[in-house]
């Protein structure tokens, strides 16, 4: 591309902002245009300065990712918005997408993960990060059964404050008294992922440490 990437940056946490404004702007064909720290700041800057893409966290204040990508949409139909977060869950990234969100990374992702993201979806694809995709592909699966499966088993109990299946089982655990890397090593996936599961529940319960969180597990029989 001739022409550099403008990217305006959204995201509550201020070292967050200036880190990525650091890597972003040591990248050739990348140009960081702003910086923001809500989803309020993010629409109104956006449509001022009309970025070629908009970087959004997910949970900031007064307007999160979600509800900002929504309101930037229907503002600007064409704007681009890469979603950059913590959260890798199933829920997060169909509400991302279903909200206009063209790509989703976790912030895991280097300088050169995020360049390559911004040049595609300029191109009008998509970009899930891997992490991502295998957490959709198991929600898919498990969400979607078979006609023959739906008539011979029952429904699964609904689950309070949204938890999704992989929250809970992860509280449950919790509630065992099991630490992050055990709980990582029983589902097999990474401490990272159970940071993001552990992070996202605790959100949804309004917990603020893993003592409030198995009190509420053994209030909703979870433990």
């Amino acid at each position: 591309m001739s022409e550099a990437i403008r990217v305006l940056i959204a995201d509550d946490q201020r070292v967050v902002r200036e880190g990525l404004a650091m890597v972003l702007g040591l990248l050739d064909g990348v140009e960081v245009v702003g910086a923001v720290s809500d989803g309020n700041e993010a629409v109104a800057l956006a449509v001022d300065l009309e970025p070629d893409v908009v970087l959004m966290d997910l949970r900031m204040p007064r307007c999160d990712g979600i509800e900002a990508t929504r309101q930037l949409r229907e503002r600007q139909p064409g704007a681009k918005v890469v979603v950059l977060t913590t959260y890798a869950d199933d829920q997060s990234v169909i509400e991302a997408f279903r909200a206009g969100a063209r790509g989703y990374l976790t912030k895991d992702a280097g300088g050169e993960e995020i360049r390559q993201a911004l040049r595609r979806v300029l191109a009008d694809d998509a970009v899930i990060d891997p992490v991502v995709q295998h957490h959709l592909v198991d929600a898919i699966a498990t969400a979607a059964p078979t006609q023959s499966q739906e008539h011979s088993r029952p429904s699964a109990p609904r689950l309070p404050d949204g938890l999704t299946p992989r929250e809970a089982e992860v509280l449950s655990l919790i509630a065992t008294g099991l630490s992050n890397s055990e709980i990582a090593e029983r589902l097999v996936v990474s401490e990272g992922t159970v940071k993001s599961h552990i992070n996202h529940l605790f959100a949804k319960i309004d917990a603020r440490d893993r003592a409030q969180a198995v009190t509420y597990a053994y209030q909703h029989g979870l433990a």
